[in-house]
């Protein structure tokens, strides 16, 4: 197993499973943001009935899940087994709805099918160099597909290459994973450099209470 692989894994075991319904009492749901009940759905990947999306980074696979619920060929990718072990006991029978262990890069470039939309949430287009992944995306997108990605906004004056630290056990080092950050109009002109069109990176403000940290929403088209 890869370092990466195991880092993901320890952080499966903190994260806390997905609610069995929201607050509007549905089973399946969509979710870009770091807050529950917060935020648009689904709606913003544009996908047709029936269209083969991607997650990159699924996790415990609760977003491509709501995707298949809805008619679409759902794809959910991640490189940890424990992650896709917990997404396949919840929602292994779902019908249109596949998952795989692989690294996001590796899988794209061997993918010969193509996507009607690609998207990540908190996922691999954080912790993925984009310099390696937009391209890579953006060769699996079919004409008009549509890249659409969250992520918590960078911190001011930190931008770039940036080390994420999982915490392990009291007496262990914790894991480091890399991940990517970057302003809105940095991420704009980065997806138009590898060939994105109608691109938009905004902040989605944090809904009313305590916490204010709002989440970064960048949305891409392939040309047609």
């Amino acid at each position: 197993m890869t370092d990466t692989a195991i880092a993901w894994d320890t952080y499966s075991r903190q994260r806390p499973e997905r609610r069995p319904t929201n607050a509007r009492g549905e089973t399946t749901w969509f979710n870009w943001t770091q807050y529950a009940d917060h935020g648009p759905g689904a709606e913003l990947l544009e996908a047709p009935a029936g269209g083969r999306v991607l997650d990159l980074g699924c996790g415990k696979g609760g977003n491509a899940a709501h995707l298949a619920a809805l008619g679409m060929a759902a794809v959910g990718v991640d490189v940890s087994p424990k992650q896709l072990t917990a997404a396949r006991e919840r929602w292994g029978q779902m019908p249109g709805l596949a998952l795989h262990q692989a690294d996001a890069v590796s899988f794209l470039r061997e993918d010969r099918v193509g996507f009607a939309a690609v998207y990540s949430v908190y996922g691999a287009a954080w912790f993925t160099d984009p310099a390696v992944l937009m391209p890579a995306i953006r060769e699996r997108l079919l004409p008009g597909g549509r890249l659409v990605f969250s992520q918590r906004p960078p911190v001011e004056g930190c931008y770039g290459c940036q080390a994420s630290y999982i915490p392990r056990g009291a007496d262990e080092d914790p894991l480091v994973v890399k991940r990517w950050d970057y302003e809105p109009d940095a991420w704009e002109r980065l997806l138009k450099a590898h060939g994105y069109t109608d691109i938009d990176a905004s902040v989605l403000a944090a809904p009313p209470g305590r916490r204010t940290i709002g989440t970064l929403i960048v949305r891409a088209s392939a040309r047609e």
